[in-house]
Order: structure tokens, then C-alpha cells, then sequence
């Protein structure tokens, strides 16, 4: 029964990911948590199901020309490089550090897209150096915490790049499945992976990776934003409540 119910859980998650271009760990952690997994093991979970839904999501996006490929390898090698320490940090960082993390991934998050004007993107600063950078940065922080760094790369590229913010979207989805495999990788070689698990949310994810990224494509720049802000006033409620009530 538990299997059935991650694979449900996996397409809102799937959903999630794709709509908002992220890789669904801000919700898979928390949930995984909740089901009794001890936090290192849902971040391994998590990052599983992010190859899944991450790699379909961004086939969607270039599909419909959101995503510009000489761009969005930079930055996802740059988190590929991050992410490779990720299963050290996982290994030596006390559970309570890395919820600490997590939260203030999101209160940084909210601040700097509510304060980031809606940009065109014809002003963007399109430097590949700068890019590959970010995707460091983010990717050895990103995946130690159990997310794909979608919640950091669109409010990078918004705020400090002036991206246009459907595109800054679409670049997360695809950093993510970078960040993800490195993560992957370096999580399995230190133990913290669950694989039936992450297989099954995985596959459901898929499902809701198609609808969530055809939902982001036909969706007006206000709204989106909107929903953004939402998203991150809830995550953060829901961390608070796995911090300090259980």
C-alpha cells in the first residue's frame, strides 16, 4: 500500500516540480519525514525522483523553445560539480543543520522574488562564467538538503541576472536534472538512497511533470509570480512545523 501511495503522492510532486520549476524535494523531505524516513534518507529519495521528473520536464520546455541548451549546460554542469560533495556534507551534517538549511533556502527565496521586478529578459546578463558559478554555488548547497535548486536558480536568474521568469523556470528544471544525477550518485555511494522508493514517487512524478510544465508554458508572468509567493509561504509553515512541533 505504501508503494501506491508514493506513486500518487509522485504526480503532485511531479505536478509541483514542472509548474514551478523545481525538483520536488521542497515537498518529497517533508513528506518522507511525516511517513517515519529519518531526513538523510528522504533527501536521497528525494533527489531519486528529481532525475525522473526533472529530465522530462525539461524535454517539455525545450520543446516548446523555453529552454536554450548552450545556457542550461553551463549552469547545470556548474551544479553537477557542486552536487558531487553532496553525499559528504549528507554523511557529517547534524539532521537539525540541514532542516536549518532548508529553511532559510526558502525565507531567502521568498524575500528575493518578491522584490524582483518582472523582467522581459532583454537586459539579462547572459555570461557563461556567472552561470556556471551559480550552478556551483547551488548545487553543492541544493543537494545537501534534499532539493533540486529550482527554489535558488529562478530567484538568481530573476533577481541578479534579470531573466525573464518562465525561462528562469524552464533553467531550473534543467539545472535540476544535473544537480540531481551528481547527487545521485554521491548519495548512493554513501548509503543514503532508498531506490524502491524513489523508483515508484519517480515514475508517478512523471505524470504530473507533464501537466504542471504545460500549466507554467500557458501562464501569464503575474500569476506565476503569485503562485511562487504562495508556494514559499507554505513550505516554510511546513518546516517550522517539522522543526519545532514533532
Amino acid at each position: 500500500m505504501l508503494f501506491v501511495e508514493l506513486f500518487i503522492i509522485g504526480i503532485g510532486v511531479g505536478y509541483i516540480a514542472g509548474f514551478f520549476g523545481i525538483g520536488g524535494g521542497t515537498v518529497v523531505v517533508p513528506i518522507m519525514v511525516a511517513f517515519g524516513y529519518d531526513v538523510k534518507t528522504a533527501i536521497g529519495i528525494s533527489v531519486m525522483q528529481m532525475i525522473f521528473s526533472a529530465t522530462f520536464g525539461s524535454y517539455l520546455n525545450y520543446k516548446a523553445g523555453l529552454l536554450k541548451l548552450d545556457r542550461g549546460v553551463v549552469l547545470g554542469l556548474g551544479g553537477l560539480v557542486g552536487a558531487s560533495f553532496s553525499g559528504i556534507i549528507v554523511s557529517h551534517a547534524p539532521a537539525l543543520l540541514l532542516e536549518s538549511m532548508l529553511l532559510a533556502t526558502f525565507v531567502f527565496s521568498l524575500i528575493k522574488l518578491y522584490f524582483s521586478p518582472n523582467s522581459d529578459g532583454s537586459n539579462a546578463n547572459n555570461s557563461l562564467f556567472l552561470l556556471f558559478l551559480v550552478g556551483v554555488f547551488v548545487g553543492v548547497f541544493a543537494i545537501s538538503i534534499g532539493i533540486g535548486g529550482g527554489v535558488f536558480i529562478a530567484p538568481i536568474l530573476v533577481g541578479f541576472l534579470r531573466y525573464e521568469l518562465k525561462k528562469a523556470v524552464s533553467m531550473g528544471v534543467f539545472f535540476v536534472m544535473f544537480a540531481a544525477i551528481a547527487g545521485f550518485t554521491s548519495l548512493s555511494l554513501n548509503g543514503h538512497i532508498s531506490y524502491a522508493e524513489g523508483a515508484f514517487l519517480g515514475l508517478g512524478s512523471l505524470i504530473g511533470a507533464y501537466f504542471g510544465t504545460k500549466k507554467t508554458q500557458h501562464t501569464d508572468k503575474k500569476t506565476l509570480k503569485k503562485w511562487f509567493l504562495v508556494f514559499y509561504i507554505a513550505m516554510i509553515c511546513l518546516i517550522l512545523k517539522d522543526m519545532f512541533f514533532e
